[in-house]
């Protein structure tokens, strides 16, 4: 069977996967691999600019051919280091055989040289050892994943969380002065605005989406154990410290790491995974309330020509969009948490546990962009229904038992919370009943009819202000 959308085993890369288009070439196989071919080209530039005398800078015609390397990398390219890792059994190593050729052994035991990037630009074939030179494979790798990384999170995953957040907060804004009954335990409360509550969902996502974004991608290229053996060995008194912090922040863009192990301690990956788990924490809480509060009939949603809610009940318009983005949330945060406890762990200086977990961060970044983008389709459907909102707060009178205490004990009223509660607790309350309570008060005649001009629906406080300042 042919992997197709069809036969993939992943969703992501099946039913889904015209919509992760943005994600893949940054974090698949091929998105590994091109980072790879960029670091070691980085590294490679960087050794011929140190002032050896074994390796003069490149001329400007070689720096080009090297970035174009990097600029032009493509599937072909993928596909060849691919088909070199089946000899290597090393995918490292076939990244630098890929650039700087490599002699094969065929089945009939003959030798062979197979040409490599370099094998038509004498300047580079001439200094292709200094390729990969005093590197560790980790080197390479976790100064690969964290381009990966900053990527997809600068160029796929803040823009579609700053989608929603736009979309929120104009839905707070524009929906600041419509009264909605609140919910406490499930039971009727004080009225706030719709706005008011989309306006806390947009407080709360600016402040995880900071976090997500200030998390610093950090990155090592300092050898075997941390300790630059092997550069040190080759040049005793250059200052590989210094090198490789200027690889790694000059020419890649990144933070250097200057203590590690072999492997950088991912301990910035947790970080940025536990971020965005919190992130998408808030997103689960919101999706569920807008299901209730479309089963409430507080919102409807838009219909799309030819599109079925159920296979029995014609009426039915489900709200699919955050259901199957709280499914997804999920799905990212069981991931993400996985990551951010497993990744910081190796045994002594190194164990490969990380390396196969790390092949899944896509996977997790796969899940929570798709659930972002069924949110951001879910509220540009949403169509309010100011009419359920005021028969709701019509309904729910006794939600001014609240204001009518309160103004009781500004003025000393004995027994205010116990008066309210019996005129209140458990019953049908109408207007009438709360209006005779509050003519019988002993309290200023202004207060008095202050309260009894208040309904349930204007009774919001600074929901309206709060709403428009988001």
């Amino acid at each position: 069977m042919n992997l197709s959308p069809l036969t993939a085993i992943s969703p992501l890369d099946g039913r889904y996967g015209n919509k992760l288009a943005a994600l893949r070439p940054l974090m698949s196989e091929y998105g590994y691999m091109h980072r790879r071919v960029q670091v070691e080209v980085a590294w490679f530039i960087a050794l011929g600019d140190a002032g050896f005398s074994e390796f003069k800078p490149l001329s400007a015609a070689a720096r080009t051919h090297l970035q174009a390397l990097v600029s032009g990398f493509n599937e072909a390219d993928a596909q060849a280091i691919k088909n070199i890792e089946k000899i290597t059994n090393h995918d490292v190593k076939a990244v630098e055989y890929w650039l700087t050729g490599y002699h094969h052994t065929d089945a009939q035991g003959q030798k062979q040289w197979i040409a490599g990037a370099f094998e038509k630009f004498a300047e580079l074939k001439a200094a292709s050892a200094f390729v990969h030179f005093a590197c560790t494979s980790e080197d390479i790798n976790n100064t690969s994943h964290a381009l990966q990384l900053k990527a997809a999170r600068d160029e796929v995953l803040l823009p579609a969380l700053d989608a929603i957040i736009t979309k929120l907060r104009e839905m707070a804004h524009q929906y600041a002065a419509v009264p909605m009954l609140s919910r406490t335990h499930g039971q009727t409360a004080s009225p706030t605005t719709v706005g008011k509550e989309v306006a806390n969902v947009v407080v709360r996502l600016q402040t995880a989406r900071a976090r997500i974004a200030d998390v610093k991608i950090l990155a090592k290229m300092n050898g075997a154990v941390g300790n630059y053996n092997a550069h040190l060995s080759a040049w005793p008194e250059h200052d590989w410290e210094a090198f490789s912090r200027n690889v790694v922040e000059k020419s890649l863009g990144l933070t250097f790491q200057p203590y590690s192990i072999q492997i950088e301690p991912h301990d910035y990956m947790a970080e940025l995974y536990d971020a965005i788990a919190r992130t998408n924490t808030i997103l689960i809480d919101w999706a569920r309330d807008v299901w209730g509060y479309v089963s409430l009939g507080y919102f409807k949603q838009r219909l799309k020509a030819g599109e079925i809610g159920s296979s029995t009940m014609p009426h039915k318009v489900n709200p699919i969009d955050f259901e199957n983005a709280e499914g997804n949330l999920g799905l990212a945060n069981a991931l993400l948490k996985h990551l951010s406890e497993k990744l910081p762990i190796s045994r002594w200086q190194r164990d490969l546990t990380d390396s196969t977990v790390l092949r899944n961060m896509g996977v997790a970044l796969g899940y929570a962009v798709l659930a972002y983008q069924s949110l951001n389709v879910g509220l540009n459907k949403l169509e309010l229904n100011e009419e359920a909102l005021a028969d709701d707060l019509n309904n729910a009178w006794e939600v001014l038992a609240e204001p009518i205490q309160t103004v009781m004990r500004r003025y000393g009223v004995q027994g205010a919370y116990e008066k309210l509660k019996e005129v209140t607790r458990g019953k049908t309350i109408k207007p009438e009943d709360l209006h005779a309570l509050i003519r019988s008060l002993d309290i200023p005649q202004a207060d008095k009819d202050r309260l009894l001009a208040m309904t349930p629906a204007s009774y919001v406080g600074a929901a309206v202000q709060l709403a428009q300042r988001v």
